[in-house]
This record gives C-alpha cells, structure tokens and sequence, in this order.
C-alpha cells in the first residue's frame, strides 16, 4: 500500500494585476489569493525531432485504492457531510463520511455475494444520486468495477442502439437505475432477462427487480475488508466511456492507479484544496470523466463536500442551480461555458446570489468549450463589484484516457485555447506536424492501459513507444519560452485538406466563428475537405438568438425563419469573411441547421459535443447544397465569397 504524502509547497497565484475598463477602468485590482502550482517545464530535443517535455518537480506518492481516502476522512471528519442532495421534499439528504464508509462496506459485501468482478461488472444507467455514489464507490471498495452509463442513452435515445452495444460489450451481473419505471423501456430492449436488475424506487412491470435498501440491508463482514486489502493499484476501478465526438463510444478502462495518481497531481497544482475542504454544487454527470473523476474525486481527496445540483444549463432548469448556489457557498465552481454564461442573468439580477456565489469562491474553471470574452468579463465584474476582489478563472486539457487533469495554466491567460503545463509525474512526447503545431502523446500513471475487450482501439491509441495519443494538436504560447505554456489547436482527426492542399486546422477556425457570431451559435461544423472553398454549418443557440434578436417568445421555427436573425447572421458572416488571412480560415458560405442534432445517429454526444465527421456523413446533401451553383434561398453567401 502506497504512503500517503502532502504535496510539496507551491508559490501563490499573483495578488493583483492591471485589468482593462471591463474591471475597473485600467487600475490594479486585487486578485483573490489562492495557492497553485508548480508551473515549471523542462525541455529536451532528440535527434528524431520529437520533443520530451516534463515538470522538474518530484511526483510523490498516492494511495493503493481511492477509497483510503474515504476511510481516512471517516476517522478524522466523521460527521462532515461528504455528499448531499435534495429530497422530494426540497430539503438536503446528507451523507456524512462516517455513514458513507458505512454503507459503502454494506453495498460490497451485497457484491461480493453476487460474485461481480470485470467480466460481470456493475452497470449504472441513471444519474448523480447519493444511492449512485454508494454503489459506485461500494463496488470499487471490494474490486468489483463498475460502469457508469449516460442516461440519455436510456431516456432520450430513440433505438437504444448504444445502449444495447454497451451491454453487450459489459456483460453486466447487476444493472442499477434510480427509477424502474423511468428505465424499463432501456432495460426491456438492452439487458438480458437474466441479469439482475436493481431499483431506488418504482420498479418495471416488466420483470423483477431488488429494491436499493435490500443491498444494504446485510452487516459486512471480514470478507469485505479481506477483499479491500486485495485491491491494488492496477485493479479496474471503472469503466468509462467516450463521448463519441470522433466515433462511437469506447470503454476506457480506469485503474486504481489512474484514479488515486491523478487526483494527488489535482492537488499538487490546485494546491489551494489542500488547505480548506473543498465545497461544490456540481451538476457535471458522472458518466463522464470531468464530473465522475476529477470532480467528485477531488471533493473525496481533500475531505470535502459535494452538492449534488439537479440543475442544468439551460433557460428552463438554470433555476435549480441559482437556488443551490443561493444556499451553499462554494470555494471551487467548475462548470461548461453554456453553464456560466446561462447563470450570468441571474448573477445580474441577483443580489442574494452574488453575495453567496462569490463569498468563499477561491477558482472558477471551466471546460469542454471556448469560454467567450463577454462572458469572462461579467463574471470578473460582478466578483469585483460584489467582493472588491476578482476571481481567477482557468481552464485545462486532458481525456477520459487521462482520468482526466494532464495541463492547467497557473495564471490566468493571454490567449484563448491555453491550456497551460503538464503536471508532475506526466511526460509528454511533441511529434511536431508542423514548424508551430505538435501531436500531443503522454505518458504517466494517470494514463489507461486501453480499451475493454478492444484490442485493436487499444494497439490504434498507443505509439510504437507506448505513449498515448492524446488526438490533439499543441503549440508553445511562446516558442522561446516552453514553460509559458501550450495552447490548443484543435483535433488533428478533424482537419482535412482543400483541393488546393492547404491545410484547415478546424478547431481553430471551429473556434474563431463560435467566438465571432456569439450568442448566436452553440457550434459550427467546418467542411471542405477535397474542394476548393471552406463552408460551414452553424447550430443555433436558439436562446442566444431570442435574446439578440428581442423575441423571447418565438417558437423555434420562427425564430430560426426570421429576417432579423438572418441579418444578423450575414453581418457576422461578412464581417469574418472580411477579417481572413486566407483560403484555410475563411468561411464563404453558410447554412443554419434547422433540424437539431441527433444522439441516435452519433451526430452529438450526451454532453453536447458534435462529432464533426457523423455530421458531415448524415447532412451529406446539405454539404452538396453549400457547393451547388446557383445557391440556394437558403444559403449565406459571405461579400467576398461568391
């Protein structure tokens, strides 16, 4: 078993920096102090032209399995609640450490009665809940893993495609859902008829199912803690899978090791956890690896404690989120940018809000997306204007792969897209792809050992070196100066290459035109490939454009059939056109996507992601219809790009 150690001192966050009028008019403004680092880097050229890159500073040790750290908070906080989560009644259910510990012994020893190991795992279909939680870490406690699912595959999926594709691979020996009655369609089509089916409430009229407190129901005995003590560093934890934003997903398996290892990098550059308990409201789910590993493992880690918030970031379910956050004070907010740019009306509008959001706020971090310039700016205004203080706002890079932390920035950044520095214990191989741009590959003990019963999605993710392919391409912020830090440059699997053999990097220009008509858009989809001219699809953010174009009201039809938002469109479309340096990043032609994204055909994951080429495959004729002379009614002809 592994010493458990603190991780090294770090240098504190600048205090104070020169802002622009957006915060105070040029003036210095003082920065909320909060404890990073180490932001080092150093760099090593080989012959072969690759770089080797790494932090100078040691990677201390970790723990054997993650649920040491449950054990060990049990003993010193006890009574501090670790999770919680509101009732029907609107009132908080709570679980303290100590109760946790508790049912998470009496949840693996109901386990390992039913004999669940890696070839019959426990599969979660339903959401963040606390009887989630317990079987989650109940399973990982005794070495049973355990695979958690994306409701949307179960509740907004047509087909239950995936779903099915998902079990087959898992060959579950018990399948949990929160609401039987909610699952039984998913559970009917997906699950065989002798696998075991578990339920909090409501169970399906179609078979039977074991009631939740049934499997706490049972004292633990020696053999739960006999098979804890054979749980070791390279023992499966879980089974994460890709959100399929470049194909379908796969399942990621997750050691103890990555697990454990990662979070003690997580606190060695978020330093600041490790001197106050961290508290959140996270809706971020735990299916995938930023909610699920970093969020809910950093809380566990540090001795925290965890809001479980049923809101989400949209107009319609944003409301339960600004009654969380009017509640509980948060020292850590993490959340997507259409999480924070749906929460500013309210941040605007309310005092009670302000007051309670920024009070103990030490970091706000973002991912997942480009976070717009408007929205950072209103959130460091009402921080400054509510506190006297701003707030440092970072965002990062990694991968499910990765479990997930590989880079943060220690300062706040210059550029959009900066991810920052590896942390200790990652090193990282540049293959450079260009003069400017390099292929991401790691190594470290965060990184999975492959694909479940994937062999060959497993050979395609590691180089001939055993490094894996992170997919992404890198550039240095500032070439004469590697420890500045790394900026993103998109997906290498999405470029492609116009008639003329110019290369379009798409998450660049992806990103420039999201930035360029926001609120307007929630993504574009760039094409081109083998002709002559670059296009683009643009997926409207329909409340983006009912807030720009004054018509809350209008149904989605209309509002996407109206002239005010047309004109809108072009103008911005004219206007990037205008400001291109080339063939690779201007967009001539545009089309707005009136029929939404479907999860069924792969064309979105759950959490919103496109996946580029699926989109490009299933809107094939409008693709044509972009490059079809005479254009269309429908199509947006740039000024200089007829």
């Amino acid at each position: 078993m592994r010493r458990e150690v603190a991780a090294p001192p770090a240098p504190t966050a600048r205090r104070s920096l020169q802002t622009g009028d957006d915060t105070g008019g040029g003036l210095s403004v003082r920065l909320r102090e909060v404890r990073l680092g180490p932001f080092d880097l150093v760099v090593e050229h080989r012959p072969d032209g690759t770089i080797r890159a790494r932090s100078p500073h040691p990677f201390g040790d970790y723990p054997a399995r993650l649920t040491e750290r449950l054990e060990h908070w049990a003993e010193h906080a006890p009574e501090r609640t670790f999770l919680a989560k509101r009732g029907p009644d609107g009132a908080w259910r709570r679980l303290t450490y100590a109760k946790t510990l508790d049912g998470v012994r009496r949840i693996g020893h109901a386990l390992l009665h039913r004999g669940l190991s890696a070839e019959r795992p426990l599969v979660i279909l339903s959401g963040n809940d606390l009887e989630h939680a317990l079987l989650a870490l109940g399973a990982q406690h005794v070495g049973a893993p355990y695979a958690p699912i994306s409701p949307a595959y179960s509740l907004l999926s047509k087909d239950f495609g995936k779903l099915r594709e998902i079990v087959a691979l898992m060959t579950p020996g018990l399948v949990f859902a929160a609401s039987g009655r909610a699952y039984q369609a998913a559970i009917d089509a997906a699950v065989p008829r002798t696998t075991e089916i578990a339920v909090t409430a409501d169970p399906p009229a179609s078979r039977a199912a074991t009631p939740f407190p049934d499997l706490l129901a049972s004292a633990p005995t020696s053999a739960v803690e006999t098979a804890a003590a054979q749980v070791r560093p390279d023992t499966i934890a879980k089974f994460l899978f890709t959100s399929g934003s470049t194909g379908m997903p796969k399942a990621v398996i997750n050691t103890q090791r990555m697990l454990c290892s990662n979070q003690a990098m997580i606190a060695t550059m978020l330093a600041f956890l490790q001197d106050e308990p961290p508290v959140m409201v996270d809706w971020l789910p735990w299916h995938h690896t930023a909610g699920g590993n970093h969020n809910i493992g950093l809380v566990l880690y540090n001795g925290g404690s965890l809001y479980i918030d049923d809101g989400k970031p949209t107009a319609a379910d944003i409301g339960e989120t600004v009654r969380n956050l009017r509640e509980i004070a948060t020292t850590f907010y993490v959340n997507v940018p259409k999480g924070f740019e749906t929460l500013l009306p309210a941040l605007e509008n309310d005092a009670e809000l302000r007051a309670s959001f920024f009070s103990r706020l030490r970091l706000m971090f973002y991912a997942g997306a480009h976070l717009a310039q408007h929205v950072w700016q209103a959130l460091q205004r009402h921080a400054l204007e509510t506190t006297g203080e701003r707030i440092l706002m970072l965002t990062g890079l990694g991968a499910t792969e990765t479990a997930p932390f590989v880079f943060m920035p220690g300062k706040e950044v210059s550029r959009a897209g900066e991810v920052g520095l590896p942390a200790p214990g990652i090193e990282l191989k540049l293959v450079p792809l260009d003069p400017r741009r390099f292929d991401v590959r790691l190594k470290g003990p965060n990184v999975t050992p492959g694909y479940w019963r994937q062999p060959a999605e497993t050979a395609r993710a590691f180089d001939e070196e055993g490094f894996y392919r992170l997919g992404d391409a890198l550039c240095f912020v500032d070439p004469a100066a590697p420890a500045k830090g790394f900026a993103f440059e998109g997906r290498i699997a999405e470029d492609f290459k116009l008639s003329t053999g110019t290369w379009v990097h798409v998450g660049e220009l992806r990103r420039n035109v999201i930035a360029h008509f926001a609120p307007l858009l929630r993504d574009a989809v760039i094409a081109g490939h083998d002709r002559d001219e670059v296009t683009v699809l643009l997926v409207p953010d329909l409340e983006g454009c009912r807030r720009l174009c004054g018509n809350p009201a209008a149904s989605d039809d209309r509002m996407l059939r109206s002239a005010s938002l047309r004109r809108r469109l072009q103008a911005r479309l004219d206007d990037l056109a205008r400001r291109s340096t080339g063939s690779s990043n201007r967009a001539v032609r545009a089309l707005l996507l009136a029929e939404p994204l479907s999860l069924d055909a792969n064309e979105v994951t759950d959490k919103g992601s496109i996946n580029q080429r699926a989109v490009l495959t299933q809107r094939a004729h409008l693709i044509a219809e972009l490059y079809a002379k005479p254009y269309s009614p429908r199509i947006l002809v740039a000024a200089d790009g007829a």
